[in-house]
């Protein structure tokens, strides 16, 4: 008798693996690892995920009907064009199986988000990679990525790890650049941490193409990783197509209440960015100082590089910080065997993972 055999390709793909919370034998830990809010989630986003729990028994709104309205109401967008996902990631593969046919392409930057890879090699198709310049996505080497069988390209806007971004007007030249019949789905995960005057989020390319999506989440700023909860702004066009094929309950009422309290929690959301924009300069300036590389990042992390050096390399950094208690982000699987991704945390975690990076590199 022969076992049930999966498609081509599926065991050839390597799980996505998040960032570590735990370290064995320490009781109390900094995890600096996941790019979570160091603020957690809004109080109102906490109350309103606990009056829900009555009322457990019941399917959620298939539509998420409310948190599509708060999302709009927020940005000033169409309610009928937002369709939420359980996290950004599910939003990712629904379009992937939408679009992308066994032996189609998926193209994306070297340092693109790890799911896009998944994504496409469940669906059959062929991820593609291209360089990028200097850590940040380079549309010259997109645009020549491209080929007859490119269907879908995915730019990670700021990217992660890197932390690095482009401008609105190479964000245009790229969707100028593409075929009409190639998606472009813009992940602007980390948009609401910026403030160059110079960016986009790529929403208005949406608005004005019906080949272009925006993908948001509530995993960030917003503190909600837990809940898992994101969204997209899509053409009518496409948003139909996903609808009709996404999981009908796909975001729980709980995550739904709380994401809808949270986006309409302004004044918790002004706090975060606040909080971010004192300590990411922060952070960079002390790595610089410690004689580590980093990025120009705009997210809620700093990307810093070491030497190759035995016993000073990441490698050897990832494990004395996990001595203390400290985890931060091992970035090897995304091509960056020699960095390591440190999230924005509390005053205290920042002071703590700068004054052990301090020991590691002068002992």
């Amino acid at each position: 008798m022969s076992l049930p055999v999966p498609q081509p390709g599926i065991l050839e793909i390597a799980a996505y693996v998040g960032g570590e919370s735990k370290v064995e034998g320490v009781s109390r830990v900094m995890k600096l690892s996941s790019n979570e809010s160091p603020l957690g989630p809004s109080p109102r986003a906490q109350d309103a995920y606990r009056t829900v729990t009555a009322e457990l028994h019941r399917y959620p709104d298939g539509g998420a009907t409310e948190l599509r309205k708060a999302i709009a109401a927020r940005y000033g967008l169409d309610a009928a064009r937002i369709i939420c996902g359980c996290g950004s990631d599910e939003l990712i593969g629904l379009l992937v199986n939408a679009y992308a046919a066994p032996g189609d392409e998926v193209l994306f930057s070297r340092h693109g988000f790890l799911m896009y890879d998944i994504y496409a090699r469940s669906a059959g198709a062929v991820p593609v990679r291209v360089d990028e310049t200097a850590l940040t996505v380079d549309v010259d080497a997109l645009l020549g990525g491209v080929t007859a069988k490119t269907r879908i390209v995915f730019v990670t806007n700021p990217g992660n790890p890197t932390g690095t971004y482009i401008s609105a007007a190479e964000l245009r030249r790229l969707r100028d650049g593409l075929r009409e019949d190639i998606l472009l789905v813009i992940d602007a995960a980390y948009a609401e941490y910026v403030d160059r005057n110079d960016y986009s989020n790529g929403l208005e390319l949406v608005q004005e193409t019906e080949n272009t999506v925006m993908l948001r989440t509530f995993s960030k700023i917003f503190g909600l990783g837990g809940a898992r909860v994101g969204w997209g702004y899509f053409p009518v066009g496409i948003a139909d197509v996903i609808n009709r094929i996404r999981s009908p309950f796909n975001v729980t009422a709980p995550s739904q209440a709380a994401a809808t309290a949270a986006i309409r929690d302004v004044e918790f959301t002004t706090l975060a960015k606040a909080h971010n924009d004192y300590w990411l300069p922060w952070l960079k300036e002390k790595l610089t100082a410690l004689g580590l590389t980093t990025t120009d990042s705009v997210a809620n992390f700093v990307l810093a590089r070491f030497s190759g050096t035995a016993g000073k390399d990441a490698a050897a950094a990832d494990a004395f910080l996990k001595a203390r208690g400290i985890i931060v982000r091992r970035v090897a699987s995304y091509g960056l065997g020699d960095c390591l991704r440190i999230t924005i945390g509390l005053a205290e975690e920042n002071e703590a993972v700068v004054a052990a990076l301090k020991d590691f590199l002068e002992s």
